[in-house]
């Protein structure tokens, strides 16, 4: 038996959970988030990055983090919600690894059951985001609120700062 894609696991996720979304075809090449946005004008931020982390100190934990494209996590935050005194971004290869996902397609959606998902409270003040489809060549559009679907999702206040120039 041919193992699911991590695509056709977040289209089944999104099915399964009753999601109303868009799907958006994407150029492969142009999945990063900043060369998405500007060849398919959508502005940074109504984008959202979904970035695994993982605890360093007490225990090798990961989490994925999902916040605007105009944002930065904050390392602070990080520490605090995985209870560790040091965090770190997981390599290309760990989220591979743990997603089935490569970065530019990473989606809160058809994950496994036991990686904790944290969301910036600034994600649920936008009328629309994009996020991963699951692999470069897929997003998907969606109301915030629908992020309320996936269990055990948590909105996390200060997950993320606004980069410079962007407030």
């Amino acid at each position: 038996m041919v193992a699911e894609s991590a695509q056709g696991r977040v289209e089944s996720h999104l099915t399964d959970l009753q999601v109303a979304h868009e799907s958006l075809d994407c150029d492969p090449d142009l999945a990063d988030t900043a060369n998405f946005c500007a060849h398919y004008g959508v502005a940074l931020a109504d984008s959202c990055n979904a970035i695994l982390v993982k605890a360093k100190r007490g225990g090798e934990r990961y989490a994925l983090c999902l916040v605007l494209a105009d944002c930065k996590l904050s390392n602070r935050a990080i520490r605090r919600v995985l209870g560790t005194s040091k965090a770190s971004f997981a390599t290309a290869d760990e989220t591979r690894a743990l997603t089935g996902m490569v970065i530019g397609g990473v989606s809160p959606f058809g994950l496994p059951s036991e990686l904790p998902i944290f969301v910036d409270a600034r994600v649920f003040e936008r009328e629309v985001i994009v996020v991963g489809g699951g692999s470069r060549a897929l997003k998907v559009r969606i109301a915030p609120s629908e992020l309320h679907a996936i269990p055990g999702l948590a909105r996390v206040e200060g997950l993320a700062e606004p980069l410079l120039g962007s407030d």
